[in-house]
């Protein structure tokens, strides 16, 4: 009974503490419910909150946007206003412009009407003047006839040798006159450029010797030299090519010999065998081809020393050989390499001058001359040789023209060919540069002479300055001014195509009258 008692109490207390739960439970899930509805109340309430803000500053910026597209399309329509207005006042210039022309194109017709209203008067004029020329041409054939006693066919030629005469001074006036002004206007330029590119460039020059004489210390090494039975001469001439003339000269041997690199090669040789002492043919043989290994070497470096003294970009190695040898050529003891290299000089200043291509100016100017360092086998005029030898070398087709045509023995295509004349003569005329033997500069003066006394009407012909100007005295009862100017061309056409002379020869045509008379 207890313990029913028991168990019943239990679970009234149980069921209570049920109610009690679940009552607590529905009180608590109603103030729970009541608080997620005050808080959705406060976030729906931010959340108008913040969409209203949103949407016053969405309102906010889509005014300024509008404000600032409002802005730039009122000053997108001022620019175009202003645009307009100056394409307006432009038009109205434009108009103002055409207006003054038209009305200047009126005056320019009147005036043309009035000069073709005047020559039509002057044509009317100028047949009457016909006319009466005509008519007094007729009365002075009548009067040439009848006081001369001449035929009409007589006078009529007497009237064309003076109507020929008449001619002639004209024309030679009016010729005396054009090139008068040609060169007034055409050697002010040229002397301009060539005087800027001759200070720029000052080269020295000095005189070499072409000869090939080796000095000995006494008379009794000769014999050394020529060996038992000749047999050391003779090695030496087969080793190098070169003639070995010993005569009566004291301490001097000649070498003798038209190669001369060949000639350098036995000069050297033949100078360290006298100081060596040991002459004998296997020897000599060393020596020599001891030498022409240096002497190579040397051609090869101072082919080299050129382009690089131009600041040229490097040249084929077989031009730069071949141009190396002309260290030991000359013109008129004038060196041909240091010449070259001049010429690329002068040729560059000149091209820098007129705007032209100064690098291949200088590559012109340095190659011009490498023909005379080609065998005489490959025949014609150095300049076609040399340019036929680089065309084969890889060089552009204008500085073979340019190498081709510094003689004029082609056409010029290009100005660079101008340019290596002119700095060719240039160098070879520069005082000092080359000089020439007594014997030739004799015959030169000779040669001028008789061209000078071979035309009719010359008196007395001098070649003066060292043969640079021929001065002629021409009997002034032969020759007339004007003609005396025919002749002073006709002489330099006849120099031109019969000498062959450095720089340029000046020809002076003396025509002078002395009337004397005497008081007694």
């Amino acid at each position: 009974m207890q313990l029913a008692q028991i168990t019943l109490r239990d679970l009234l207390i149980l069921v209570l503490g049920i109610v009690v739960g679940i009552c607590w439970l529905r009180l608590q899930t109603r103030r729970r419910r009541e608080s997620d509805a005050i808080e959705q109340t406060n976030i729906l309430n931010q959340a108008r909150r913040e969409g209203d803000t949103i949407i016053r500053e969405a309102k906010l910026a889509a005014s300024e946007e509008g404000l600032k597209l409002r802005k730039q399309f009122d000053q997108s329509m001022a620019l175009e206003n202003q645009t307009m207005v100056e394409m307006n006042q432009e038009l109205l210039q434009r108009k103002l412009v055409v207006i003054a022309q038209e009305k200047t194109l009126l005056r320019a017709q009147a005036v043309l009407n009035e000069k073709e209203i005047l020559v039509d008067c002057r044509a009317e004029e100028v047949q009457v003047h016909k006319l009466e020329v005509d008519q007094l041409d007729e009365r002075r054939r009548a009067l040439l006839e009848s006081s001369g006693k001449l035929s009409q066919h007589e006078a009529r030629a007497q009237i064309l040798r003076d109507a020929e005469q008449s001619s002639l001074k004209d024309a030679a006036e009016i010729n005396r006159r054009i090139i008068d002004d040609a060169k007034k206007h055409a050697e002010h330029d040229a002397r301009r450029v060539i005087s800027l590119a001759i200070q720029r460039y000052a080269g020295a020059h000095t005189f070499e010797s072409t000869t090939a004489t080796v000095s000995l210390i006494g008379d009794d090494i000769k014999g050394r030299i020529i060996g038992r039975e000749g047999r050391n001469i003779r090695a030496f001439e087969a080793a190098t090519g070169i003639t070995v003339l010993i005569d009566d000269t004291p301490n001097a041997v000649v070498l003798s010999g038209f190669d001369p690199v060949r000639r350098e090669v036995a000069r050297e040789a033949m100078q360290r065998l006298i100081l060596d002492g040991r002459i004998h043919p296997t020897r000599i043989e060393e020596v020599v081809e001891q030498v022409a290994q240096e002497i190579k070497e040397n051609i090869i470096k101072a082919g080299e020393d050129a382009v690089f003294a131009l600041n040229l970009p490097p040249l084929n190695p077989e031009i730069v050989r071949l141009l190396g040898s002309l260290k030991f050529r000359h013109s008129f003891t004038q060196n041909i390499l240091a010449h070259s290299v001049e010429v690329g000089h002068l040729t560059g200043l000149l091209a820098s001058e007129i705007g032209a291509d100064i690098v291949a100016a200088k590559r012109s100017g340095l190659l011009h001359d490498i023909g005379k360092a080609l065998s005489h086998e490959i025949e014609g005029p150095h300049a076609l040789v040399g340019a036929d030898f680089i065309r084969r070398h890889g060089e552009s087709d204008d500085i073979v023209n340019a190498v081709g045509s510094h003689h004029d023995e082609i056409p010029h295509t290009t100005v660079l060919g101008i340019l290596v004349s002119a700095a060719d003569a240039m160098s070879a005329t520069r005082p000092g540069a080359r000089s020439e033997a007594a014997t030739t500069y004799l015959k030169r003066l000779e040669s001028l002479e008789q061209i000078g006394n071979s035309f009719p009407g010359v008196e007395k012909c001098f070649a003066v300055h060292a043969g640079r100007e021929l001065r002629i005295m021409v009997q002034p009862s032969t020759l007339s001014d004007e003609e005396s100017f025919s002749l002073a061309r006709n002489i330099v056409r006849k120099i031109e195509e019969e000498l062959n002379y450095p720089g340029q020869i000046r020809v002076t045509v003396v025509r002078e009258t002395r009337c004397i008379e005497y008081a007694k």
